[in-house]
């Protein structure tokens, strides 16, 4: 299985540390498409050509089997990526950490057709990735 992972690296402040152990835990499901993108400092990602990044990136979620979102922070780009995935039927998972005085984007929260999942503790979200990806992997 493939997969797409999506998270903010321009947007609001990207939780590297956070990215790479979801990622890490992701890839035990299948090959993230997406995993060395977030490996570079926000100054490196910027000095990459913007056409090449959206070409690139179009790419790899047309062929993933899946799209797995970390939408703590907002971004226009993940927004963006999420509704094409809907647009091309992908299976999607949504993950936001709850914090006080802040709500998802109402837009991905009020959208029936994906599943948000709203967490506090880490292992939360793990575990939803899990229920998300294992039928997925198993074909079904």
């Amino acid at each position: 299985m493939k997969v797409y992972f999506a998270g903010s690296i321009r947007g609001g402040e990207p939780d590297r540390d956070w990215f790479h152990r979801l990622i890490l835990y992701v890839s035990g499901h299948g090959k993230v498409l997406t995993e060395h993108s977030f490996g570079y400092s926000y100054e490196e990602e910027i000095g990459f050509d913007d056409t090449w990044i959206y070409e690139r990136d179009m790419d790899w979620l047309r062929e993933a089997d899946a799209l797995v979102a970390e939408v703590s922070a907002p971004s226009l780009g993940v927004g963006y990526e999420i509704a094409k995935a809907e647009e091309w039927g992908k299976p999607t998972l949504l993950l936001y950490r709850e914090e006080p005085g802040r709500k998802p984007s109402a837009m991905l929260n009020g959208n029936n057709n994906l599943e948000l999942v709203v967490f506090t503790e880490e292992e939360e979200a793990l575990n939803a990735v899990d229920r998300f990806l294992s039928p997925l992997r198993a074909g079904g």
